[in-house]
């Protein structure tokens, strides 16, 4: 029997959302939500289940700055429990003419698909199917923003699936970084199987080790890592381009925003209590 890695994190009730941001952010597989066993009277606690991919050692680590009331631990899955998600995955249309399929998905998508810009991802072992709010609403500030030929760059890029569409959207030049292995694989995957790879450059390379501006810099990762990366977003960005950035609990963006200073905010997309931020000098 295969088996992975799994973390289960139990935390109160109310800041099952917060912590479930955290763990998006730090490069989870799934997230799964369950009542903890033998909770008593911790009627107020719930426990997330996930697959931390071949990441544990990063993860895990990163885990040791978490607050105190969020405990943890690891333990041994089948590796076949921890892939039943993907006997649920459904295609999502972001808009009328723009769906995310799942790549093994062998169903009917209606009528309307061969009208729309198609984006088949598999995330891997990588974060981003394409169906939490962040992503949505980064996949139609993109869009919102692209322009023929432009030049973006992916912050955090997960399973490439905002590289992946702002090539399939017009841009002439995508770099997509991520300091996980996994997301650069499938990335790397994702690309070939939307016939973009020519136009995308994958890496670990550290932001601040980015040269260069591009017309549009996306970032879909965790407030806090968005402030500590300000000064680079600001560096990296056109003088007349676009930032959006995502990841953000939709009341609790002002310090994100305050942070990316002097850019100033032209729009906010708001999906199922998330926010993406759109910004221009």
């Amino acid at each position: 029997m295969s088996t992975l890695t799994a973390l289960v994190m139990t935390v109160p009730a109310s800041e099952r959302e917060l912590a479930g941001d955290v763990l998006w952010g730090l490069g989870v597989a799934a997230i799964e939500e369950r009542d903890p066993l033998g909770a008593g009277t911790e009627d107020h606690l719930v426990e997330l289940w996930t697959s931390l991919g071949t990441e544990v050692e990063s993860i895990t680590r990163a885990l040791e700055g978490l607050p105190r009331r969020w405990r943890w631990r690891l333990v041994e899955v089948d590796e076949r429990v921890v892939h039943t998600w993907r006997e649920y995955a459904h295609p999502v249309w972001i808009s009328a003419d723009l769906v995310v399929v799942p790549a093994w998905y062998q169903g009917d998508l209606g009528p309307h698909v061969s009208n729309a810009i198609r984006l088949d991802i598999d995330p891997g072992e990588a974060f981003g199917m394409g169906d939490h709010p962040t992503t949505i609403a980064s996949l139609r500030a993109l869009r919102a923003a692209m322009r023929p030929g432009a030049t973006v760059v992916d912050v955090g890029c997960g399973s490439g699936i905002l590289a992946v569409a702002a090539a399939r959207f017009g841009a002439a030049r995508v770099s997509a970084i991520d300091i996980a292995q996994a997301a650069v694989a499938a990335t790397v995957d994702n690309a070939r199987r939307n016939d973009v790879s020519e136009r995308l450059e994958v890496s670990t390379t550290p932001l601040a080790e980015i040269s260069g501006c591009f017309d549009i810099v996306v970032a879909n990762i965790l407030a806090p890592v968005i402030r500590e990366l300000a000064p680079d977003l600001r560096r990296v960005l056109e003088p007349d381009g676009v930032l959006i950035v995502s990841g953000l609990l939709r009341d609790r963006t002002s310090e994100v925003v305050e942070a990316l200073a002097p850019l100033r905010v032209i729009e906010t997309d708001r999906c199922e209590g998330w926010a993406a931020i759109t910004l221009r000098w």
